[in-house]
């Protein structure tokens, strides 16, 4: 028996297992929010991704036997998977800041906000807080348990079922469209009694000049709305990013 070769074979498994999972994290980290913002320089997400693995790889079970390249392209893929898992509900976030700023006349009035993704200053606003708030809440913990979770449900170098993987994917797509629409439901409901406000105060009063009564109006409603409501909808939504973490790859309701 030779030691040294018996050693070399360990380290080569050893270092297999660490890229493997190392691909899984840095795929899924990179669409995290806060960790994969691409406000971050490229270093600083390599080493959040890095220390992440660091954190992870002794808790994965069974990561030797595994061939490197087939699993690879399947580690990639399972950590995509679980990055959009959050990502959806960031998306959630910026869409439900575009209704809003439609709704009430200000995606024109403040223009896109300083955001990677070109979105009105409402969602720029929202998904910026809900970032924050996850972050100061513990998102980088819920994220390594979320992680090791992830091998429990789909272990290491096993791919998942095609079939359930789509209808996973059209039920977390419709249920962030569903989720934006909800949390822009108070600014919806407020143009709405705005715009029929409006119409009833022109036909009784055809001369006044509505539109520059109303438009102060909209803005200042637009932003007492959202002092009111965006502690409630930050709280849903931080909720919601919890249940996701704990059950990664389950179908909300």
């Amino acid at each position: 028996m030779d030691p040294m070769g018996d050693i070399a074979m360990l380290s080569e498994e050893v270092l297999t297992a660490l890229i493997l999972v190392f691909a899984r994290i840095a795929a899924a980290v990179g669409l995290m929010p806060g960790f994969g913002s691409s406000l971050l320089p490229m270093r600083v997400r390599l080493a959040g991704a890095v220390a992440f693995t660091m954190i992870v790889w002794p808790m994965v079970p069974d990561t030797q036997g595994v061939p490197l390249l087939p699993g690879l392209l399947i580690e990639i893929a399972v950590g995509v998977a679980l990055g959009l898992s959050v990502r959806f509900l960031v998306m959630a976030l910026q869409f439900a800041g575009s209704i809003a700023a439609q709704s009430t006349s200000l995606a024109q009035l403040l223009g896109p906000g300083a955001m990677p993704d070109p979105m009105p200053a409402i969602g720029a606003l929202l998904s910026l807080a809900g970032v924050t708030l996850a972050l100061v809440l513990g998102l980088h913990i819920r994220t390594a348990e979320a992680l090791v979770l992830s091998y429990d449900l789909i272990p290491l170098g096993r791919l998942p079922v095609a079939g359930e993987l789509a209808e996973w994917s059209i039920a977390r797509t419709g249920h962030a469209i569903a989720l934006g629409f909800t949390l822009a439901a108070p600014f919806v409901v407020v143009a709405l009694a705005y715009n029929v406000a409006l119409g009833a105060i022109n036909r009784a009063m055809p001369q006044l000049m509505v539109a520059f009564i109303g438009a102060p109006a909209i803005t200042g409603a637009s932003i007492l709305m959202m002092l009111m409501a965006a502690p409630m909808l930050l709280y849903h939504w931080n909720d919601l990013l919890a249940r996701v973490l704990s059950a990664p790859f389950s179908v909300l309701p």
